[in-house]
């Protein structure tokens, strides 16, 4: 029997409800894949910064202050670091007898630009590093030397004590072990510590480094950082004339600035 016209309507419509129930069947298919790659390629951009940020943290905090090469410091790069060392666990060079600290606290003034600080030196927990500082002072090693690096991008310390100026400097002999190092890795605005070597505990020579505002650096296989002692006045100060100024080539970590050195250091 030859369909009637009303039947041919309804199979056209029936045809095109088809054909629209596939189209945006596709359409929602593509949407969903679309949300799913869109969704992995987030996923992949969040997992890439985070490891850029962890990766940066560790290449910032790796040196130590004083790198002396943060590594004297910490390689807070990268940390506080230092210069040249043998391999860990020795003394190298003449190195002052830790009996110089006397088992008590040092005071003195150490002055940067002539801006006066008030410091302590606490030779009953940092023995070795106080001798070495003391017979530094009292030979005059420190006079003029500058202060080669700043770093202010979360972690902030003014590292000195380099005679060469480069981050590479010291007095001729590297000594250990780590003294006094914060247990929880935090070092409170005023510190004055010791920069070494990432991952050498007897990489410590001449170099220090000053806290203006709180910081933490992660230890490292070794240990943290010697604290020397603390400032105890004239930091409000040299924060507004020397730090606040920042890195001279407008990054976190390099020269300060404001050309820095020391001129004058005592202790009693």
């Amino acid at each position: 029997m030859l369909p009637n016209k009303k039947q041919e309507r309804q199979a056209r419509e029936a045809r095109s409800r088809v054909r629209t129930f596939q189209a945006r069947r596709f359409v929602h298919e593509h949407q969903v894949k679309r949300r799913a790659r869109d969704n992995l390629i987030a996923g992949v951009s969040v997992v890439a910064v985070v490891a850029l940020a962890i990766g940066a943290q560790i290449l910032f905090f790796s040196g130590g202050p004083g790198s002396t090469a943060p590594s004297t410091v910490a390689s807070p790069a990268d940390s506080p670091s230092a210069s040249a060392a043998p391999a860990d666990g020795a003394n190298s060079g003449d190195v002052p007898p830790s009996s110089l600290a006397e088992d008590r606290t040092w005071t003195g003034t150490l002055a940067l630009n002539g801006i006066p600080l008030g410091i302590e030196l606490d030779g009953g927990l940092a023995p070795q590093a106080v001798s070495s500082t003391i017979s530094l002072i009292n030979d005059g090693f420190y006079q003029g030397v500058t202060c080669h690096r700043l770093t202010d991008g979360g972690f902030f310390v003014l590292q000195c004590g380099d005679p060469a100026g480069t981050g590479s400097g010291g007095p001729g002999y590297s000594y250990g072990p780590i003294e006094n190092a914060p247990a929880d890795d935090v070092y409170p605005a005023g510190t004055l510590a010791m920069a070494r070597q990432g991952d050498n505990a007897y990489s410590m020579g001449s170099q220090f480094f000053i806290v203006y505002d709180d910081t933490t650096i992660p230890a490292d296989a070794v240990g943290g950082y010697t604290v020397l002692g603390r400032v105890t006045s004239g930091l409000n100060e040299v924060k507004a004339q020397i730090t606040d100024a920042g890195v001279a080539d407008g990054s976190s970590d390099g020269a300060p600035t404001v050309p820095t050195s020391i001129t004058q250091i005592s202790v009693q």
